[in-house]
């Protein structure tokens, strides 16, 4: 295990009615917010009304920045940027899932800075200042509420790029699973193969003596796979959508990766599928993620499939090890299709068309340092399996 610095700042408000708390979380970083959203489903489900009735009861003047987008773009994180400007905005208050807390994120670093937000998502570096950010979680699948990251897109140059800073995570975050319930049979879907991928990037490391880190990781997929289709099959279960909301904050909140790092490897290819087709993040890596495994399946790697195979789906650990290792790639295919998730990119209208450019563009986002190197020949390679 390597050497580490842990700290998560976010106070976690979990379960039923803490939305009670929004007034105080808010109220205790200023009394201007910015309110972040995407599009209708916030008032559909009357978590909208609750929130402004709540900032008003705390005399908290409110400014609105919404229709941000599944994948949010650069133009909306501007306008919030200058919402924020002109408005002398305190606090930024994201109320959705990970693309509105993404998006609040950069807003809140691209308030306290000069030049233009773009900026702060290629040069993480230049994140200095960040106005304080709340969130109200309403699906499981980023983690956002809990740590720093936030990935944004730039459609028209085909870009989707993650950035982090300490100050980027948030301070509070509301997590009431009931505010899941509406999340569609698709997205719960997605949002479980997120929370899979997560700790997928995490699990699959090189570091030696990371044994706490492996065994967490093998409980959060467990809990998915549990949890994951019954909550497809039956939304409002409130046990199901619990732990799946804790599992995504877990999966990458630090516990999982800290002292025993690797740079992640499905998620850079899956960034190019969503930045040239805007497809939904979680499908994306559902698709890539098995024929990822096949691809790096080898003599060096074998040991660590098989033991995610006896330990995460109980195979039996008298079998060959390369055995172990494809039934276990296979049974997280047969999981995804499940859960309803495709298993093909040309399922989901990708073709090879753009699949060279898109794997050059992958490769140079540091998958030299994966779990497996992999080369542009390689996520081609992996992209071509995927078809």
């Amino acid at each position: 295990m390597t050497n580490f610095i842990y700290s998560i700042p976010t106070k976690i408000y979990f379960g039923k009615g803490q939305i009670s708390h929004l007034g105080e979380a808010v109220g205790a970083y200023g009394h201007r917010a910015l309110l972040v959203y995407g599009g209708g489903s916030i008032k559909k489900m009357g978590l909208y009304s609750t929130v402004i009735d709540l900032l008003k009861k705390s005399s908290i003047e409110v400014t609105e920045l919404s229709g941000v987008e599944p994948n949010p773009k650069i133009e909306s994180v501007r306008k919030g940027v200058k919402l924020c400007r002109e408005n002398q905005i305190d606090v930024v208050l994201a109320v959705g899932g990970g693309s509105s807390i993404d998006c609040a994120k950069v807003v809140a670093a691209g308030a306290c800075y000069d030049g233009d937000a773009w900026d702060l998502v290629i040069h993480p570096g230049k994140i200095k200042n960040v106005l304080p950010v709340i969130s109200v979680l309403t699906l499981a699948a980023t983690g956002s509420e809990m740590d720093a990251f936030a990935v944004i897109s730039d459609m028209e140059k085909n870009d989707k790029f993650g950035t982090a800073s300490e100050g980027m995570k948030p301070k509070a975050s509301i997590l009431d699973p009931e505010y899941t319930y509406t999340v569609s049979k698709h997205q719960t879907a997605a949002g479980t193969a997120d929370i899979m991928s997560h700790t997928f990037e995490n699990y699959f490391t090189n570091v030696k003596g990371a044994f706490i880190q492996a065994r967490f990781g093998e409980s959060l997929l467990k809990t998915c796979i549990k949890y994951g289709k019954i909550a497809v099959e039956d939304p409002t279960n409130y046990e199901a959508r619990s732990n799946l909301m804790w599992a995504s904050s877990l999966a990458i909140n630090g516990l999982l990766p800290n002292g025993a790092e690797v740079a992640w490897s499905v998620h850079p290819m899956e960034h190019e599928l969503s930045a040239f087709y805007d497809i939904t993040h979680g499908i994306g890596l559902a698709i890539l993620t098995p024929n990822w495994m096949k691809h790096v399946l080898n003599e060096k790697t074998v040991g660590q499939f098989a033991e995610y195979g006896v330990n995460v789906w109980g195979i039996d650990p008298t079998l060959d090890q390369f055995e172990i290792a494809n039934q276990s790639i296979q049974n997280t295919r047969n999981y995804f299709n499940a859960l309803g998730i495709p298993s093909t990119l040309r399922e989901v209208g990708i073709g090879e068309e753009k699949l060279e450019i898109m794997a050059k563009k992958a490769a140079s986002m540091g998958l030299e340092h994966a779990f497996v190197p992999l080369s542009a020949d390689d996520v081609l390679a992996i992209y071509k399996a995927s078809l």
